[in-house]
């Protein structure tokens, strides 16, 4: 885990301009939701949809500001991962990043599009059904599904920007790697929930409460999500035994 937590912070800021700049997309697929008139609160950097709410005051205006927002935020959040898992491909194999982009990056990004809208409407399916049929156990059935969900795509966006794996082989490889070695899992998602708290205390401390959210929404956005987005591809060509040291 060390190796890879060391390479990650030598691709990323061998890298950090490119990094920056594909950051961007993050801060523009977050600030979708928060601009548009939706039922939504931040919080731990990151913007989430009042469920309750959208059972109670929904109507087809709505829905459809909703559906719209979701889309162009999945979109967008799908380049950012495609164009960050390039550096990191790019890096290993050596090969030109601009290159890399301009052939393959529509493909990939269509790709992992189509995985991330799959895992939002798997959520949101379950808790529209979990809230209709087990409305005292809804919340904790969908974070229940989200993480299990969650945790068969980690690898996804990788596979399908490293190896240039389908949709359907980056999901069973991506269910293989995690099982095999759960360890980088493990360790991506108590670094990243440790960085993230750590943040939200400190801004919380030095700009109050209220302000801190945007604080802790653009820093994650802008540093903190891309250094954990290379993490995820460092450790997925972890498997390439060559790699390893």
């Amino acid at each position: 885990m060390g190796n890879v937590l060391t390479d990650s912070l030598e691709t990323y800021f061998q890298n950090l301009k490119l990094v920056l700049l594909f950051s961007i997309p993050f801060i523009i697929a977050v600030a979708i939701p928060l601009f548009a008139p939706l039922p939504t609160y931040m919080t731990a950097g990151g913007i989430f949809l009042r469920s309750a709410s959208i059972f109670i005051n929904t109507n087809p205006i709505s829905i459809s500001v909703i559906i719209f927002s979701v889309f162009f935020s999945l979109l967008f959040l799908s380049f950012a991962f495609v164009a960050i898992s390039l550096i990191v491909k790019s890096k290993r194999t050596h090969t030109k990043i601009a290159g890399s982009v301009l052939r393959d990056i529509e493909k990939y990004i269509s790709r992992v599009f189509v995985v991330l809208l799959a895992y939002a409407l798997v959520v949101v399916a379950t808790n529209i059904i979990a809230s209709y049929y087990l409305p005292s156990l809804g919340g904790v059935l969908t974070s229940i599904v989200g993480f299990i969900a969650f945790l068969i795509i980690f690898y996804v966006p990788s596979a399908i920007v490293v190896d240039d794996k389908r949709v359907f082989r980056s999901i069973k490889d991506s269910t293989k790697l995690i099982y095999r070695e759960p360890v980088y899992f493990v360790g991506w998602l108590l670094l990243s929930t440790l960085s993230i708290s750590i943040l939200d205390v400190l801004a919380i401390g030095i700009t109050g409460t209220l302000l801190s959210r945007y604080v802790v929404l653009i820093i994650t956005s802008l540093l903190i999500m891309p250094y954990f987005v290379i993490l995820q591809a460092e450790a997925y060509m972890k498997r390439f035994p060559l790699l390893r040291h």
